[in-house]
């Protein structure tokens, strides 16, 4: 640690979600003078993760907020974090006006479609719990759910008759209204069921070039087909679009499931006919063209940008730099070689935000890579993502030594501008896709 002199503040029962701290946070990290800086709820998590970094934290609660800077003037910084904080505050309602402070209080105050649920995953399943039992469906942001709980929410959901999203669903969209990390898409007769975010999106969205709409996405959460979970909530998600009158497909987009699930989930008896889009049995861009053949539609070209000309010495491996799982494991498949690094998983998202919003461990893995290797990555848009990645990686594909492919991922509704970005990728020295299995293909050909 430097001897940089450091605050530390503590607010009382201050909540604040997730992302916005995360936000805070990264916001902080940027300003003139400032070495570390950390907003976060005071879970053991948090805690144990600020004194790694070498501050001092006062004893606290989990409900507790913690506002932790080293930097040359520490109060101005801490000062700033809670102006930030203000400025995100809505105002405070009068005591009768309260908002619940449970889900169970709040399904019990009023009328609800759908409870969103994005805690500390060891708080999660009791309030998902609390929206099942209120015969409510839940979406579960949150990760960090175990197995065990995962599958006794769905039985129990089962029972209710009301369907379970995720846990680690981070990604919906119903009946046009985006959930979590959330494509803008045109309205259509494809309806979507995800045991993948990233999956999902990159599907949803090649469909929405060709000019074929979405009617909804139902995440379901990555383990869904495992054979632990059973695929509860994928059958139920199919059932509940097979009576959806605006669904004339559906497109079933999962990791490498259970086989035996898989089969299972995919001979239940239903009107409406499903497009499989299983890792380890094709890919995702093949899933979308079949999906549009079977509406009787044209299969487009998927757009791509080439990288520049210039002289690189000729690649000699692959490294995969990816922020979406799912992405990350179809484009091993699809390149056959290389090393590949999901810096989306929780091992690199503990304590900080994910890389769909920050970019800095995978701008900081750029710069080791070498000049014989070609860098394989995504870039994933929409709302819930970095408003504007090319800012933070565009420099950082620049600088890189070796040669860089992007699979970009978006519409051209999204609010980073499709276009643009690409055009910022490609200026950098990128050769940039549309379709992640493309870009895979072109990394293979370069080796």
């Amino acid at each position: 640690m430097t001897g940089l002199p450091q605050a530390v503040l503590l607010r009382r029962g201050a909540y604040h979600d997730s992302v916005t701290l995360m936000r805070v946070s990264r916001t902080l990290a940027e300003l003139p003078g400032v070495e570390a800086a950390m907003v976060a709820m005071a879970t053991d998590l948090n805690v144990s993760i600020l004194r790694e970094m070498g501050f001092d934290v006062p004893e606290s609660d989990p409900g507790d907020l913690l506002i932790a800077v080293r930097a040359h003037d520490p109060d101005a910084a801490v000062e700033e974090a809670g102006r930030l904080l203000t400025a995100v505050d809505r105002p405070r309602a009068a005591p009768e006006e309260q908002p619940p402070l449970t889900t169970r209080s709040a399904a019990a105050r009023g009328p609800a479609d759908l409870v969103l649920v994005s805690t500390p995953g060891e708080y999660a399943f009791f309030e998902a719990l609390d929206a099942i039992e209120a015969g409510l469906p839940v979406m579960i942001f949150s990760d960090g759910v175990g197995l065990a709980q995962e599958r006794r929410l769905k039985e129990l959901a089962e029972a209710r008759n009301v369907l379970v999203m995720g846990p680690d669903c981070g990604t919906a969209a119903i009946g046009g209204a985006g959930l979590g990390f959330a494509n803008v898409l045109t309205p259509g007769p494809v309806g979507v069921v995800a045991a993948s975010g990233t999956g999902a999106q990159q599907v949803t969205c090649l469909l929405d070039w060709a000019g074929t709409g979405v009617s909804h996405v139902l995440g379901v959460g990555g383990r869904d087909l495992s054979a632990e979970v059973g695929g509860l909530s994928a059958r139920r998600a199919l059932r509940l679009l097979d009576e959806d009158p605006a669904t004339e497909l559906i497109v079933l987009v999962s990791k490498p499931p259970s086989p035996e699930v898989a089969r299972a989930v995919l001979g239940q008896r239903l009107s409406t006919p499903v497009v499989p889009a299983l890792l380890g049995t094709g890919d995702l861009t093949q899933a979308a063209e079949e999906a549009l053949r079977a509406l009787g539609r044209a299969v487009p070209e998927w757009p791509s940008w080439p990288a520049p000309p210039g002289a690189r010495p000729a690649p000699k491996r692959i490294k995969g730099l990816y922020s979406g799982g799912t992405l990350s494991a179809e484009a091993a498949l699809v390149a056959g070689q290389g090393d590949f690094v999901d810096y989306g998983d929780d091992a690199f998202t503990r304590g900080r935000a994910h890389p769909m919003i920050d970019p800095t461990l995978r701008a900081e893995a750029l710069a080791r890579t070498g000049e014989r290797d070609v860098v394989l990555m995504d870039v994933v848009l929409g709302h819930g993502a970095d408003p504007d990645p090319a800012a933070s990686l565009a420099p950082a594909v620049a600088a890189a030594p070796g040669t860089v492919v992007i699979a970009l991922v978006g519409t051209e509704g999204d609010p980073q501008g499709l276009h643009r970005q690409a055009a910022a990728f490609q200026e950098a020295g990128a050769a940039v896709f549309t379709s992640n299995a493309q870009a895979a293909r072109h990394a293979r050909s370069l080796v």
